[in-house]
């Protein structure tokens, strides 16, 4: 499928912050091979606050889940007057289903049969290559081979905008390096690190002369956790928690390493270039890990001893407790050496 020389895209991937952040060298390899594309992108208020102001991305339409069916039937007031000539449903799920069924478009390419979840391949009209599960990230990235746009150059583009430069200068005033972002938790609390280690892994790094800041979400188990060790750290982290997804790009593009849990944040980290430590217990990294990050930073206690790494949506309860301090400490001297 060759796209036209001036093609009218819409791009429906509404969900988390770390899928959002994956879809973007979608939408930056489509420009680059079609600079005069017009590219619409379908998403929910978070993921907009966090690419607005992106240079590739020409319009967002916000879809307003919180609303129910009214979410549904004021975009769809607003499809009615933009046809497209393709329509890209990277998210295979009902809600994105029946909003890819209200885009004008003659072309609605989506997941082959077998992957498609919540009978999704029944609201497109073309379909990528089946293949087997892979990584999220080149899971997207074979949309780009369906519609003949190269995909051998991965590109973000995610900022800091110009105009966000003075904020992120302020905020590092107070702050030599080397410095470490180290991400609180998750929206799932299966998959977020014991608080307890998480302290003692902050004063081992400030001995080392690393200092930290505690990055995330301002939800409640997030403040507690800032709370708790603004008051039992020798050496309290900056907390920068509920900083906002635009400041947050500020914030670990200036930071030279980034600790944390599978969350979006890890994966912004990785669209920014910094090395990743993933703690990975709950999730398969070999599924939703950091994407082509040094693999010997990764902290991988979803896998036994000796496992063949696993592409699966299977969770695995538990294991997060299996990471220790040292697991990390480690992985911290693994990459102070590669700095040397």
């Amino acid at each position: 499928m060759k796209l036209p020389e001036q093609p009218r895209i819409c791009m429906v991937m509404m969900s988390a912050i770390g899928d959002v952040v994956h879809a973007l060298p979608v939408i930056t390899a489509i420009k680059r091979h079609r600079p005069r594309a017009r590219i619409t992108w379908i998403l929910q208020a978070p993921g907009a606050a966090l690419v607005k102001g992106h240079k590739d991305v020409d319009e967002i339409l916000i879809f307003d889940r919180k609303a129910g069916l009214r979410g549904f039937w004021n975009l769809r007031k607003q499809l009615k007057s933009r046809p497209f000539d393709v329509v890209l449903d990277l998210q295979c799920y009902l809600k994105a289903s029946i909003i890819t069924a209200m885009c004008r478009s003659p072309i609605k390419l989506g997941l082959d049969r077998a992957r498609a979840k919540e009978l999704n391949w029944l609201f497109t009209n073309a379909k990528i290559p089946a293949k087997p599960l892979n990584h999220v990230q080149a899971h997207f990235l074979e949309f780009l081979d369906a519609i003949e746009v190269p995909s051998d150059s991965l590109q973000w583009n995610i900022g800091p905008w110009p105009e966000e430069r003075a904020w992120q200068a302020e905020f590092f005033s107070d702050m030599s390096s080397p410095r470490v972002a180290l991400v609180a938790g998750t929206s799932n609390p299966l998959k977020d690190w014991l608080p307890d280690r998480m302290r003692e892994l902050i004063d081992a790094l400030e001995s080392q002369g690393l200092r930290t800041i505690l990055v995330g979400g301002n939800s409640a188990r997030e403040i507690a956790l800032g709370e708790m060790l603004a008051q039992r750290c020798t050496h309290a982290p900056k907390n920068a928690l509920g900083s906002g997804l635009r400041k947050l790009v500020c914030i670990l593009d200036g930071c030279d390493l980034v600790i944390s849990p599978d969350t979006g944040p890890l994966h912004l980290a990785v669209a920014l270039g910094k090395p990743v430590i993933g703690l990975y217990g709950y999730n398969s990294p070999t599924r939703v890990g950091p994407f082509r990050n040094d693999p010997k930073l990764l902290v991988d206690a979803y896998h036994d001893p000796g496992e063949a790494p696993q592409m699966t949506f299977t969770h695995r309860q538990g294991r997060m407790q299996k990471i220790t301090v040292q697991n990390v400490l480690d992985r911290v001297d693994y990459w102070r050496a590669l700095k040397q």
